[in-house]
């Protein structure tokens, strides 16, 4: 029955042959995009891409040959770019309501950050991580879903403090989170490169590293080699990351990647979530 099972699996995925070919043809149209602002070409191109990587697919990107490696990363460039803009016009949008955060779910991704923060908050429970008192997170942007969903339904004595280099999406996200008197307590908005903060690192109980803060395999080591100097000794980290097709919208950190970390859970989703989950902590004694 179990072989069964996996050949009825097998037989659903995607072949890798298949899936590079889609994604030439997919990155070719985007690449003529005048604008990664919002539109309903941008839309449909973008919402293509997201369903053909979350597609059961067996690829392996550390065998791709490098003219696809080179289209993975102009990709997950233009993902972020397009993420971004997408972030701002619908945080710039729902400012204008009298109570903001009541209409979050008029945001496209909303059930993904919720189903993720949930997700997360399991993983963060399961290995003694329940309500941290004070918690970072890396890369906020201009629509903190995931601090403002862990915030209301998870966290609810947290204080969170969220880092973007950012400084116009920092004053979206304040404006956001002012509407609510009690959260805006709990919430602070800083526009610094992580890379600048030291000793106040070693503030937090947890620290969450948002998947597009470093936006290559160089950048995203030193940022977390960064993070694990300062932050302090059986501090937890929580880096989201892809898996397999879902490694062309963002970038991947492998176990390999978190030297000097003790790992304590790895999480690849399989339904419409993107990120994976890698929840680390640093030692004692290190």
């Amino acid at each position: 029955m179990a072989s069964l099972q996996n050949q009825s699996e097998f037989e659903t995925q995607i072949p890798a042959e298949i899936l590079i070919a889609r994604l030439i043809q997919l990155h070719a149209r985007i690449s003529k995009l005048e604008s990664l602002r919002p539109s309903k070409q941008v839309n449909t191109l973008f919402t293509h891409l997201v369903k053909l990587c979350t597609l059961p697919s067996d690829i392996d990107i550390k065998v791709l040959p490098q003219d696809v490696l080179h289209m993975r990363e102009n990709l997950i460039l233009v993902c972020g770019q397009a993420e971004g803009l997408l972030e701002l016009e619908f945080a710039t949008f729902l400012s204008k309501f009298p109570r903001p955060l009541n209409n979050l779910t008029l945001f496209p991704y909303y059930g993904n950050y919720v189903e993720l923060a949930s997700l997360e908050y399991r993983i963060l429970c399961d290995n003694g991580v329940v309500q941290p008192k004070k918690v970072a997170f890396v890369g906020s942007g201009p629509m903190p879903l995931t601090s403002i969903v862990m915030a209301t339904h998870h966290m609810k004595s947290t204080h969170f403090d969220n880092f973007d280099v950012d400084e116009a999406a920092n004053d979206v996200a304040r404006e956001l989170v002012a509407s609510d008197s009690k959260l805006e307590k709990r919430m602070k908005f800083v526009t610094r490169d992580i890379m600048e903060v030291r000793e106040e690192l070693a503030e937090y109980d947890c620290i969450f590293l948002a998947a597009l803060v470093g936006m290559n395999k160089e950048q995203k080591l030193k940022i977390i080699g960064h993070i694990r100097k300062y932050m302090k000794a059986g501090g937890f980290l929580l880096v989201r990351s892809a898996n397999g097709a879902r490694a062309f919208l963002y970038p991947v950190v492998d176990e390999a990647d978190l030297p000097g970390f003790e790992l304590l859970s790895v999480f690849h989703p399989t339904n419409e979530v993107i990120n994976s989950v890698v929840l680390v902590r640093k030692p004692l004694f290190y």
